[in-house]
Parts: structure tokens; C-alpha cells; sequence
């Protein structure tokens, strides 16, 4: 039947479809091509994308080309002089090279104004990582046009992250285990990860995968047009933010490129909507690949749900095109899930829309408003002494607040936990007060419904400061910059108290609803005429010893007498944080999101109990 068919076509044509039919896992779902009303669409969602600023110019793009170029030389530079420095001919230290390779959405040529850029150092074999770090980071130092230079040595993925005439780039840097790096040199080759440590394959990883994604999709540039609209989507609606437990960048360009495998032959418009058909409707947890995974043993750990028990239970995904393949959306929750599925149905039902005539691309657009949708809150404040150290501080506790969406799931009473992955300036300190700097994230609550309940979260927050916090305090301490100021609270917010929070302008679509009394950015007025002030927090100073708690004893059995705890402000018990849940205990969502929900967050609930048990028997056949 395939080649009946292909006979009437033109042959350039027919070999074209032959290929794009092995793009992926499955034939794709229709190689038909676009009609004129597709194109129309593609034309408007192009002017629709322009005030956004998702495109640089031409200039801005050879700005950033000369800025690698200077880089790029800067590196070879300086692995010359360090080859003459260990006793290397310097005719042969003038070939042995170096090279600057990039990699994430400035490698995939989806990069908006202002973006920063992802960049990997490749090395030959006789340079170390300590001389990135210390040579190297004088070279950087002393440059004119570097600033606000800074080194992450211990962090998961070592990384120099710096200001580079006005663009920020974060460098990672690698050793191969070769003599030379030509300017050549390709990075698909698997054999290059042999003998490599893991921070080496970590930083290869990501310009491996991109271009492996590159390399995997029928048309490059429906492919780009298509993912910033997506990212853009993304971001607008509140989704992503890998850290915070929603998709990250790789991640969503890993779905794009699926969807373009499934469609080889339609524009960005269409594959927009056909976005939004395709993963409204997928059957997670199947997860998301787009080729067969490569048969390659080099001893990496792999994602793997046959051999590795814990991959069992990822909830949506989606698997690195590249050796050693890995789930991308691994922190993904049972919430984050539900908000995503909701946020694809919502898109579908957008872009049906806007295929029929009843509305333009710029409501795909339109941000949702987080704080209507829910009555109940937990807002988390950090707090420190000075800009610099709330850089520090809100980038250590962000990574953390995934984990407090855990506990509040494994609530019995709470049917969702939405976190909001924006970051918030916090509140005015009281006249004549002063504080420092003070960063907000806000998690929406629904409640089961039920009547006369009341919810103690005491257990919850106080379990996310004590594990895991210690965490943070001990990776704070390992790097030196915990300081005395820094500190962390938790609250218990209801909607009409958001105001004592937030500006107008955060909250003026809830105002149209809630009245033209909160159209102030001052905090309300009660019937007293006191201002009305923020709920009492629960405070966490992340530098002192806390009491002993029975609560508490495993977790110390495991830590040293020597280690603090993070701890409460002060010598008092713990603030309880306990929610008074009557009819306005829910948000204002349906009956049926509310099912949906409790079927979601039970069915992970049971797969979490499930995974404990499994994990307790092999403890057991092990001991």
C-alpha cells in the first residue's frame, strides 16, 4: 500500500516521507500537509508572538555569536598555557585544542531577549576540573567585560556562572579522555563517556541531548516555532519549572518534538494544536521517547522501570534521547500532575477554538489568576540579611519546596497542593520596622470536602523544616554561606488576607470579583480600625539547635552530635498551623475536578505505599 502510493507522488518527495516515517518509536499519525487555512494561522500566531519578545534580532544574535567566539578563545588560550606549564611541547600545546559547545534553548534556537546561555567547556585529558576552577576563574576575574563572577564547584553540576558583556552564561565544563579536542569534534559518539566521571557525564549530557533533538525532528524551524509558543504557553500558565516540580525547558522541548514526529508535515499552528490533542489524551504514567533507547553499556545508571524499582513510579516520563538515558520530569508530583493534564485540556479547548473562528492565538496567552482559584494558602517567606545572601538563600529553599508539596499530598484531608513557581517579593515590614530582603511562594490547598473538619498542618510544615531543611542546612554549610539572617517561615493564608501580602496589581482580577473595598494596596481596615496584620508565621532560624522531639528520633539516630538541626525562632513550641475547613474550605473548581483529583492523588497515594513496602522487602532480603 506504501509503495502504491508513494508511485504518484514525486520521488524527492516520496524518499522524504520514507524518512520521516522512522522518526520516533510509531509511524507518524498523518503525513498529510498543510491546508491554507494552516498557514493563515501560522502567520497570525507569528504577530501574536511579536510584542512577547520570544525573537532577537539580528544584531542581538551576533552579539551572542561574538561573545562564544571571545569565549571560545579565552578557553583554548588557556589550555595552552596550562599544557606549557606542565612541561608539554609548546608546539604541541598549540594543537591540542579546546572548544565551547552550548546547549539548551540558545542550542535549539528558541532562546527569547535577554535569555542567558547554556555553555559546556571541553577539555583534553590533561586538564582537571580543579584548573577550570581556579586558573581559569582568575582568567575570567581579570577579563574587563566579565561580571558578577561566581563559582558553584559543589553543586550537582559544577558550574562558573557569569555576566559576559551583558549576556549571562552559566559554563559547565568536561574532561574527555583524549589528547585533543579538535573544533570538529562531535559529542554524539557514546565511546567518549567511557572512563568519565559522573559530573563529566552530567555536563555532557545536556548538549548531547539537544542536539540529539535536533536531530530527531522532520522540520527544524516548524519545530522552533512551534516550542516557543509552547514555552511561552508554559510560562504564562504557571507550568514551568522543573525545580518546582512541573516541566523544565529539555523537558517540554522533548514533548514538542514528539508531537512534530507524529505530524512530519504540518506547520507550527497546527502542531500547536496538535500539542495539546496528543497529551491531553496520553496515558501517563506511558512514558514520552522519542527513538529506541541505545544499547549501550558503559555502567551509567539508566531510567529503566524493569531493572530499577524506583523508575516504577515516576509520574510522567519523559525519557533523554541519548546515553544514559534519564527521566527528565522526575520530580514531577500527583498535584503538578493534575495541574498539567488540566493545563493540556485547557490549551486543547483554546486552540479548537481559535481553529473555529471564535478566538485569537493572544488568549492561549492570557495568564490564569493563581490567587482567585483557591480560598486557602501556604505561603513560605525566606529571609536573610542581604541581597547576596538571598540569592543564595531563595535558590537553596526553592529546590526544597517541592518536597513540602509532598507532605501536603500525603494529607489525607488535602486533595491538591498547587504551588506557584513565581517567586514574590515579601510584604512591607510594619511602619518603622526595618528587615531585609524577603522572597514568597505561594502553594493554593484544596481540601476534601467535608463538613466541621478542621486540618492540623502543624505536622507537615514542620516535617518540611526538619528533613529537609536540615538538608539544605548541611548543603548551605558544606559550600560556607549559611548565615545567622537567614531564616524561613510558614503560613496559613485565606484569599481575603492576601492583600496584606501581595499588590493590587498581583490581585486586581480577584478584586472585580471581590469588591471595590480592595482596590487599595494597603492592607484591609478592620471594624476597630486596626490595620489588619499577617497570621502569626511559624519560624525557622537555619543556624540554631532545635529541642529534643520524639517525632524526631530516627531522623537523629542518623546524624552526628555534632550537626545542628534548623530550628524554630526562639525557645517556644512550634506555632500549630491548624485550617478551619467549612463550606468555603475549596476552591471554586467542579465536582468532577474535584473527583478527578481525590482518583489522581489516591491512586498516588497507594502507589507511594506500594513503593515503601517493596522497598522494605528488598531492605529486608538484603539484610
Amino acid at each position: 500500500m506504501w509503495s502504491s502510493q508513494g508511485t504518484a507522488q514525486p520521488a524527492p518527495q516520496q524518499q522524504n516521507q520514507q524518512q520521516q516515517r522512522t522518526l520516533g518509536l510509531t509511524s507518524a499519525i498523518t503525513l498529510a500537509g498543510p491546508k491554507p487555512i494552516d498557514y493563515q494561522k501560522t502567520n497570525e500566531l507569528v504577530e501574536t508572538l511579536k510584542p512577547y519578545n520570544v525573537m532577537e534580532t539580528e544584531e542581538e544574535l551576533n552579539h551572542r555569536m561574538e561573545i562564544l567566539s571571545k569565549l571560545n578563545s579565552l578557553v583554548k588560550e588557556w589550555i595552552r598555557e596550562v599544557s606549557i606549564s606542565r612541561n608539554m611541547p609548546e608546539s604541541v600545546a598549540n594543537s591540542v585544542g579546546g572548544k565551547i559547545y552550548t546547549f539548551g534553548s540558545y542550542r535549539l534556537g528558541v532562546h527569547h531577549k535577554g535569555a542567558d546561555i547554556d555553555a559546556l567547556c571541553v577539555a583534553p585529558r590533561h586538564i582537571d576540573r580543579s584548573d577550570y576552577f581556579t586558573t581559569f576563574f582568575e582568567i575570567l576575574k581579570s577579563h574587563p567585560e566579565v561580571t558578577d563572577l561566581r563559582a558553584v564547584e559543589e553543586a550537582f553540576v559544577p558550574v562558573i556562572k557569569m555576566n559576559f558583556d551583558g549576556i549571562e552564561i552559566d559554563m559547565l565544563f568536561a574532561r574527555l579522555a583524549l589528547k585533543e579536542i579538535p573544533d570538529s569534534m562531535d559529542l554524539k559518539d557514546d565511546l567518549l563517556l567511557k572512563n568519565l566521571d559522573q559530573k563529566c557525564v552530567r555536563s555532557l549530557n545536556g548538549c548531547r541531548v539537544t542536539d540529539e533533538i535536533l536531530r530527531l525532528v522532520p522540520d527544524i524551524e516548524n519545530f522552533r516555532l512551534t516550542l516557543r509558543t509552547i514555552k511561552l504557553w508554559a510560562k504564562k500558565h504557571g507550568v514551568y519549572s522543573n525545580v518546582m516540580g512541573y516541566l523544565g525547558g529539555v523537558s517540554w522541548a522533548m514533548l514538542v518534538a514528539r508531537t512534530c514526529q507524529l505530524y512530519p508535515n504540518a506547520v507550527a499552528a497546527t502542531l500547536v494544536h496538535k500539542f495539546f490533542l496528543v497529551f491531553s489524551q496520553w496515558k501517563w504514567p506511558q512514558p514520552v521517547l522519542l527513538k529506541q533507547p541505545d544499547q549501550v553499556n558503559l555502567g551509567f545508571p539508566v531510567w529503566d522501570p524493569r531493572v530499577t524499582v524506583s523508575d516504577r513510579y515516576h509520574l510522567m516520563p519523559i525519557i533523554t534521547p541519548v546515553y544514559p538515558q534519564q527521566n527528565s520530569t522526575f520530580n514531577v508530583s500527583a498535584s503538578t500532575r493534575i495541574i498539567l493534564q488540566e493545563s493540556f485540556n485547557n490549551g486543547l479547548a483554546i486552540t479548537d477554538e481559535i481553529f473555529n473562528g471564535k478566538a485569537s492565538w493572544d488568549k492561549l496567552f492570557e495568564a490564569p489568576n493563581f490567587f482567585l482559584k483557591y480560598k486557602h494558602f501556604i505561603v513560605l517567606l525566606a529571609k536573610s540579611g542581604s541581597q547576596e545572601e538571598q540569592l543564595e538563600w531563595c535558590g537553596l529553599i526553592e529546590s526544597k519546596v517541592r518536597h513540602l508539596v509532598g507532605n501536603l499530598e500525603r494529607n489525607q484531608y488535602i486533595s491538591l497542593a498547587h504551588v506557584n513557581p513565581e517567586c514574590f517579593p515579601g510584604p512591607p515590614p510594619p511602619p518603622g520596622e526595618s528587615q531585609g530582603p524577603t522572597s514568597m511562594w505561594f502553594i493554593g490547598i484544596v481540601f476534601r470536602k467535608q463538613e466541621n473538619l478542621n486540618v492540623d498542618l502543624t505536622y507537615d510544615i514542620q516535617s518540611f523544616t526538619t528533613s529537609v531543611l536540615f538538608s539544605v542546612h548541611r548543603q548551605a554549610s558544606a559550600i560556607k554561606m549559611i548565615k545567622d539572617s537567614m531564616k524561613i517561615e510558614a503560613r496559613h493564608v485565606k484569599r481575603k488576607q492576601l492583600s496584606a501580602y501581595l499588590p493590587a496589581h498581583v490581585l486586581k482580577r480577584e478584586k472585580k470579583v471581590a469588591g471595590a473595598s480592595r482596590n487599595s494596596t494597603s492592607p484591609p481596615i478592620r471594624k476597630n480600625g486596626v490595620t489588619a496584620q499577617p497570621p502569626p508565621p511559624v519560624i525557622f532560624d537555619a543556624t540554631k539547635k532545635r529541642h529534643s522531639d520524639s517525632s524526631l528520633d530516627l531522623l537523629q539516630k542518623k546524624q552526628k552530635l555534632d550537626q545542628t538541626l534548623p530550628e524554630m525562632d526562639g525557645d517556644t513550641p512550634m506555632n500549630r498551623i491548624v485550617v478551619s475547613c467549612g463550606e468555603d474550605s475549596n476552591s471554586s473548581l467542579s465536582a468532577e475536578e474535584h473527583n478527578r483529583h481525590h482518583e489522581i492523588l489516591d491512586s498516588s497515594k497507594t502507589t507511594l505505599e506500594n513503593k515503601k513496602a517493596n522497598n522494605m522487602q528488598e531492605e529486608v532480603i538484603c539484610l
